[in-house]
């Protein structure tokens, strides 16, 4: 048995904050004490960690990434190990990605396929969530065989993405009335894809072939359109829904007025939808491009609608749909037509520190940071208080954090496999210091000390909001 002892810190959960010294023993937190107390004066350990004047969290789980993800006729250019890594730089010690079933396929074969580019790759833990892109009576029978073992207790729709991974609305509610069987949880992809594929033919007719066009037609009012469909949809089949990628303060609005019901509604954005905006796109020349996405980036205020539904709890967690493609060679399939940029952002490293400055800005509180990117994700897909606090027993994923020092975000510095930052020349204020998981030190003072393979596969509750 091995002891490690983090001492001086200011642990903050999303339910308290208190000096307290953590001793963890093998993989496990086994007890807190408060500094100085007797109790703490009398642990040893092999190794002790000085937390003082630092934060001392939870490892963030990061329940929406995508690594390897095949798209647009390329792939997303983190792998699950230069992915995991980079999670871990940024405080980030869960990852729940997605398996993609085959189209044709069984959901099995997808999952078959991630668990073969995951398993020994990766840095941190991770799980996996299931796209399901051809519900049939099969596909239901393995919602379910899934949902029973843990292997995958949530399932990701798309309303959007015709010709790939589209569902119909009736597609839609048979796998919403499996769930509701079942337990598992329907994330979706709330867009109203039939709707912004005319859209996107008559702009590229007209001409408009710029980057900042494929946030022109993919028009807020259909993500709110869809968003209220996928709410009926669920009421209709009894079944809990996820809404993924929050974007649009009317999006938001279906969410809040249907919780406001008492309906199991739960929403997620990203720190994109939060930080960015479409002036990014916009930016001259191709440069847009960077920042494709899809739910779109939305102009400035809707900003401040978002972080209002972070503070009032219509909004949940915050992810990073971390999907991540090159500028040079990946990006650039697109020029000339702004259909063919492939879509999405990197971000896992960025998510806790862009969180943190929301701290430091008065946005929400140290505790709500904690909430929206450990402890709520963690108990929205079965993970708590396995991950997601600092608690006796629960596994020794600690973060400790420094609250003071600057950093500006950028290319040059980070663990990305990614030829440019989302964020470039943004300065924020706090930085991850020292990173366990299961107790092990993966990074201290800047130097990596992990390893593929490190992280294990997890198996998940059901939604324990239900």
């Amino acid at each position: 048995m091995t002891r490690t002892l983090i001492t001086g810190g200011l642990v903050v959960t999303a339910a308290e904050e208190m000096h307290a010294d953590v001793l963890i023993e093998d993989r496990k937190i086994v007890a807190l004490a408060a500094t100085g107390s007797s109790t703490a004066a009398g642990w040893q350990a092999e190794t002790v960690i000085d937390a003082h004047g630092q934060y001392v969290l939870p490892g963030g789980v990061d329940a929406h990434t995508h690594m390897e993800l095949p798209f647009g006729g390329t792939s997303a250019s983190d792998t699950f190990e230069t992915g995991t890594r980079a999670a871990a730089w940024g405080g980030t010690t869960t990852i729940i990605d997605f398996a993609v079933q085959p189209m044709g396929g069984a959901l099995r074969e997808g999952l078959d396929a991630w668990h073969a580019k995951a398993e020994g790759r990766c840095a941190v833990d991770y799980g996996f969530h299931t796209i399901v892109s051809d519900v049939n009576d099969s596909v239901l029978k393995e919602m379910d065989l899934l949902t029973a073992s843990g292997e995958s207790t949530s399932f990701k729709l798309f309303m959007a993405y015709p010709g790939v991974f589209y569902s119909d609305d009736g597609k839609i509610l048979r796998a919403m009335q499996s769930a509701a069987h079942s337990g598992g949880l329907i994330m979706m992809h709330a867009e109203n894809g039939l709707a912004i594929d005319v859209l996107v033919a008559q702009a590229l007719a007209a001409g408009h072939t710029e980057p900042r066009y494929h946030g022109e037609v993919r028009r807020e009012l259909l993500e709110a359109e869809a968003t209220h469909r996928a709410i009926k949809l669920a009421q209709v089949a009894g079944s809990p829904l996820y809404v993924v990628h929050v974007s649009a303060g009317s999006a938001l609005a279906e969410l809040a007025a249907a919780r406001d019901q008492g309906l199991p509604v739960f929403g997620e954005t990203c720190p994109q939808y939060l930080f960015l905006s479409t002036d990014n796109l916009a930016e001259p020349g191709f440069e847009g491009a960077k920042y494709v996405c899809s739910t779109p980036l939305r102009p400035h205020e809707h900003q401040a609608q978002l972080w209002r539904g972070l503070r009032t709890n219509d909004l949940q967690v915050v992810s990073t749909d971390h999907c991540p493609f090159c500028f040079t060679g990946q990006k650039e399939l697109g020029r000339g037509d702004f259909s063919k940029i492939p879509n999405g952002l990197p971000g896992v490293e960025n998510r806790m520190d862009l969180l943190h400055q929301a701290v430091v800005e008065g946005r929400i509180s140290r505790r709500r940071w904690v909430e929206i990117a450990c402890a709520t994700p963690a108990r929205m897909f079965g993970l708590y208080p396995r991950k997601g606090t600092i608690a006796p027993g629960a596994d020794a994923d600690v973060v400790v954090y420094d609250p003071e020092t600057v950093q500006v975000l950028s290319a040059s510095s980070h663990h990305m496999n990614v030829d440019y930052s989302a964020y470039e020349g943004r300065q924020v204020t706090g930085r991850v210091r020292t990173v366990l998981s299961r107790g092990t030190v993966v990074l201290d003072h800047g130097r990596w000390l992990g390893r593929a393979g490190h992280g294990q596969f997890l198996t998940r509750a059901t939604c324990q909001y239900l």
